[in-house]
């Protein structure tokens, strides 16, 4: 049973990275949709796009980190550790599904705008 102890926390911290990973991906493509933006002088529509494609990176990335921190607490052995990561795992939960949230209620204005701007069909 411990060889599943050991796997498992090089899987977190695996799981960890590519939450790390996906966090910089999205952060350099928004650092880049911001200049292209800025350089073209682009409108407030093309800002939004890219901040709701940065809260997709975001959400993707604390979906990661809440894999991870329900890995460590299937191994942990203490009482005060599986608090922790369990008290961690809640915010991260709810920053979670108020991204989430933010990111629907963008869509739908989204979609609200784009069929208010396109000619009634005949």
């Amino acid at each position: 049973m411990e060889w599943l102890s050991a796997v498992t926390e090089k899987v977190i911290v695996v799981i960890y990275a590519i939450a790390l990973l996906t966090i910089v991906i999205g952060t350099v493509e928004v650092v880049i949709g911001i200049v292209r933006v800025t350089w073209r002088r682009l409108d407030h529509h093309a800002m939004r796009a890219i901040w709701l494609q940065y809260s997709r990176w975001l959400v993707a990335a604390l979906t990661f980190q809440l894999a991870a921190d329900i890995l460590e607490t299937s191994i942990s052995t203490s009482w005060e550790t599986v608090g922790r990561v369990g008290a961690i795992a809640v915010i991260r939960t709810f920053l979670n599904f108020f991204l989430d949230r933010d990111v629907e209620e963008i869509r739908a204005r989204q979609r609200e705008a784009g069929s208010q701007t396109r000619p009634a069909s005949p």
